[in-house]
């Protein structure tokens, strides 16, 4: 029966690693966590969509791409400019 639950009392990251879809998962996850935390902060200041929208210079659609957790076509200019609107910095680093 050992064969039958491979993955029981494994990590879930090990999961993912096997089954081969743990670095798209991972992208994923962090395109919805910036979107989450870009929209709280337009939340906390206040900011329409509009209002960000004309902040980072860019158009609504832009902003809308941006903030729909599973678009993934968003470039770093982009997170940048939004952070910056919102009052915070980008920071990504290589683990």
């Amino acid at each position: 029966m050992a064969g039958k639950h491979k993955n029981l009392g494994g990590s879930f990251k090990d999961f993912l690693k096997e089954e081969g879809i743990f670095e798209e998962c991972t992208e994923t996850s962090i395109k919805r966590v910036l979107a989450w935390q870009i929209e709280q902060e337009m939340k906390i200041n206040n900011l329409s969509k509009s209002e960000m929208a004309k902040k980072m210079n860019t158009s609504r659609s832009s902003l809308d791409r941006l903030l729909d957790p599973v678009n993934e076509s968003v470039t770093l200019h982009t997170l940048r400019k939004a952070a910056h609107a919102v009052g915070r910095t980008l920071k990504l680093e290589l683990a």
